[in-house]
């Protein structure tokens, strides 16, 4: 039967965020909304579609090409780890900060 892993340090207390969950759950979280975006973009043709609302927070992004589509998807992923390793530990240096 397995067991638990000893407490040590380094496990992250109930006020931390882990930094690598956190990592990878935004960085996932904006590449599904990157996704859905395009697919709407291709559902309904007929909408007037800007693509520069896409283009301002995914550098580089222009039209809906391939090589633009791929660079869309990993800009999203980079800007969750940004997200992440700047919101994570900034929280948890507050958190331990205060009760």
């Amino acid at each position: 039967m397995p067991t638990a892993p000893p407490e040590t340090d380094a496990a992250p207390t109930a006020r931390t965020l882990p930094v690598f969950a956190l990592g990878m759950a935004l960085s996932l979280f904006l590449e599904i909304a990157y996704l859905l975006c395009v697919a709407g973009y291709y559902a309904f043709p007929s909408l007037p579609i800007e693509h520069t609302a896409l283009g301002v927070f995914l550098p580089g992004f222009r039209e809906l090409t391939w090589a633009s589509f791929g660079l869309g998807l990993a800009e999203s992923f980079v800007w969750g780890w940004f997200v992440a390793l700047t919101f994570g530990p900034l929280y948890n240096y507050f958190a331990s900060r205060w009760p």
